[in-house]
């Protein structure tokens, strides 16, 4: 009876949290304190917990964006670079073969960041740009996941995240410094990329052992940190009413 009850269990958390090996020591040993398998769980769990919430992170963002009908505060620049790094990291997992537990919200992250880059230079008035922009970014994207594209170039390109990430932070902290506040800028959307960034740190560490992509994030958390301090410090901070012009 009891190896009837594990059937569907094991079928289900074997392939997707732990492998045999962990699911037999928990599971039918009863070993509850096995270190090196409640790491993997912890990982497993964390991981597809942060791939779930991925799906609505920068949503707040987006409606902030579609209620105001506007941009205003948002760094265009900051939002390219961010989108580069998404893509670096997406790239660089799935030529690595690497669980999807560990990488799978730079897929969502990526398509909400592309829509926000969209609605900035839409409500700039350079809708047409931004449509351009849409077509560029998917065909550079089909391109990079061909197997035309070396993997130094994939490597290289998941290299460069850091700096990207700095520099792009650092614009949009130099934006919201500049203006006094920031503006459009979600703070759940920001202390929710925050975690995801932090717990990102042990899942990458755990589940591809890749100081490359441990190290991108790491320099992400940091950024991050920065960015939601000054939502902390300007929270209270508004944007100035432009005044109508006389005729």
């Amino acid at each position: 009876m009891a190896a009837e009850a594990d059937g569907p269990l094991k079928r289900v958390v074997v392939p997707i949290l732990l492998p045999e090996k962990c699911y037999d020591q928990i599971f039918v040993q009863w070993d509850l304190l096995h270190v090196p398998c409640l790491k993997i769980l912890l990982s497993k769990c964390l991981g597809l917990g942060i791939v779930a919430g991925s799906l609505l992170v920068k949503l707040p963002q987006v409606f902030k964006i579609l209620g105001a009908k506007s941009a205003e505060g948002l760094s265009l620049q900051s939002v390219m670079l961010e989108s580069v790094a998404l893509t670096g990291t997406m790239v660089y997992s799935i030529t690595n073969n690497f669980p999807f537990s560990s990488w799978g919200e730079a897929l969502f992250l990526m398509l909400q960041t592309v829509t926000i880059a969209f609605l900035i230079l839409h409500y700039r008035g350079q809708t047409v740009k931004g449509v351009a922009f849409l077509a560029c970014y998917a065909l550079v994207l089909l391109i990079l996941l061909s197997p035309l594209t070396p993997l130094a170039v994939v490597t290289l390109l998941q290299a460069s995240n850091v700096p990207a990430v700095v520099v792009g932070r650092l614009i949009q902290a130099a934006t919201n410094y500049r203006n006094g506040h920031t503006g459009q800028l979600s703070a759940i959307t920001v202390f929710l990329l925050f975690g995801g960034s932090l717990a990102r740190i042990f899942t990458s560490i755990q589940e591809t052992g890749d100081p490359l992509m441990a190290g991108t994030f790491v320099v992400s958390s940091l950024c991050n940190g920065l960015i939601a301090a000054q939502v902390l410090y300007y929270w209270n901070a508004k944007p100035p009413h432009k005044k109508k012009k006389e005729h």
